[in-house]
């Protein structure tokens, strides 16, 4: 996965003076040790740090600035140990620009019938603390996600630690560049959207390069550097040469090495994390990119096909919240309409994202018929099988929105030994004919990313960040 910044999350735990000192010292120390052990517990990917016993609105709101302009933190843990004020929340919750997760839990699992008495109550109040805070965010219409149950429940844990994974995913979503290599595919519609209104709402710069500059670089590539990518290739993946002479083969393969390796350098070299290409703009390029994309998607680059640039910010993000596990661009390619045997088949010619794969992937060289180029390269390999979630990103005259459904992920019925490219089946989970007419009458498109790595309630946790429709077909 490429190098993001070293995020970190602050827990405040909020409190009130009524009950004096001592029983602030309390709700600090009980706040630490939680802290504690949730970095002890080995669920989260993330460090967690305790800031303050958050007892006043000017408290809570300098707080929230301090969270704002600290670049290495990816979002707020708030916990109400006691009963705090929701109204000393309002400003402080009003100004925070990151993520922010509302950890409901107490820090005892268990009500101490043997010892219980006023004091008790009085200090350990969550019940209705947490309640009465949850009220103002819900006012407020914050985009705060929730996670309820004690703490130091492995299962608590791993639900902090997928919001973990959401948050830090928003906040490199304004980092993300896009480089378009030519423009879109001539007269189709889904591929186009607004440049700057993907800016606005989640962050992306997609900036046009002519394909001529990406040549240069390519074309600059030294052999020896070729030479080390083979070597990492065989060690890798199956090479089958097939029905291919072994100098066009070698040659083929060596060529989409050196187009992985130029369209990196030039994406490094410039500070872009995705990019597209289009087939009807190769001018200057061997093949279409194929062996080389699907080695830059397994590098956690984003990819969009036919100048898709949502597609190629939408790969990219959903791998930085999926770890780069099994999350690939992908495109509805045919049906199988047979009764009790509903399911889509996907792919994309040459670029579908060998994080998929459930066997050994094969490098192979083959015809595409489409773009008038040499023989390209790619991996061969069979899907997932699982659950998981198809998902798009369309532009209207009334902005983006995200659309998608959870599918069952399978394997194909028989071999396809005539079809040499990935192949991943699916069928949504509220049925194929159902499943695709919703689809359809909301307007999303043939390219998706689908992900076996990400929830549903991930993916609607990132919407309600970037205040984005999402349609959720289910």
């Amino acid at each position: 996965m490429r190098k993001m910044q070293d995020y970190k999350f602050w827990f405040v735990v909020g409190s009130q003076p009524l009950y004096g000192p001592e029983a602030l010292a309390e709700v600090e120390k009980d706040a630490r040790k939680l802290v504690d052990g949730l970095n002890k517990g080995g669920k989260l990917d993330y460090p967690v740090e305790f800031k303050l016993v958050a007892t006043t609105a000017d408290s809570i709101t300098k707080f929230m600035k301090e969270a704002n302009y600290n670049d290495d933190v990816a979002g707020v843990i708030t916990w109400m140990h006691t009963f705090s004020p929701a109204k000393n929340w309002i400003r402080g919750t009003e100004l925070l620009q990151k993520p922010l997760l509302h950890l409901a839990t107490q820090f005892l699992n268990n009500i101490p019938f043997d010892s219980i008495d006023m004091d008790y109550m009085n200090l350990h109040q969550s019940a209705h603390g947490d309640r009465e805070y949850a009220y103002i965010n819900s006012r407020l219409n914050v985009p705060a996600a929730s996670v309820y149950g004690w703490w130091g429940d492995a299962d608590v844990q791993e639900q902090i630690a997928d919001w973990q994974h959401v948050a830090v995913a928003y906040n490199e979503s304004f980092h993300i560049k896009i480089a378009r290599f030519g423009d879109t595919m001539r007269d189709v519609a889904v591929t186009e959207g607004d440049k700057v209104a993907a800016q606005i709402k989640l962050g992306w710069t997609v900036d046009y390069y002519p394909t001529n500059e990406l040549v240069a670089v390519v074309n600059g590539i030294a052999e020896d550097e070729i030479d080390a990518a083979y070597k990492d290739l065989e060690a890798n993946y199956d090479l089958v040469e097939g029905d291919n002479d072994h100098e066009k083969y070698v040659h083929n393969v060596r060529y989409q090495l050196r187009e992985y390796l130029g369209i990196k350098k030039f994406l490094d070299d410039n500070g872009y994390d995705a990019f597209t290409d289009n087939f009807q703009d190769l001018e200057g390029l061997e093949q279409l990119p194929g062996l080389a994309v699907q080695l830059l998607m397994i590098d956690g680059y984003g990819f969009g096909p036919e100048g898709d640039f949502k597609m190629a910010g939408l790969t990219r993000l959903l791998k930085i919240a999926a770890d780069n596990k099994q999350t690939a661009l992908m495109e509805d390619y045919t049906l199988d309409l047979r009764h009790g045997h509903e399911a889509i088949m996907g792919s994309h010619m040459l670029e579908v994202d060998p994080t998929l794969a459930s066997d050994k992937p094969r490098v192979e060289v083959h015809p595409l018929g489409i773009g008038g180029k040499d023989d390209p390269a790619r991996l061969v390999f069979t899907g997932a099988e699982g659950k998981g979630y198809d998902i798009t990103l369309s532009y209207f005259d009334d902005g983006y929105k995200f659309i998608g459904y959870p599918v069952d992920c399978k394997t194909p019925e028989a071999e396809m030994p005539k079809l040499p490219v990935a192949k991943q089946m699916w069928t949504p989970e509220i049925g194929l004919a159902e499943g695709a007419k919703q689809w359809m009458k909301y307007g999303g498109g043939h390219h998706t990313v689908l992900t076996l790595a990400l929830s549903e309630e991930q993916l609607e946790q990132l919407a309600r960040l970037f205040k984005v429709d999402f349609i959720n077909i289910k």
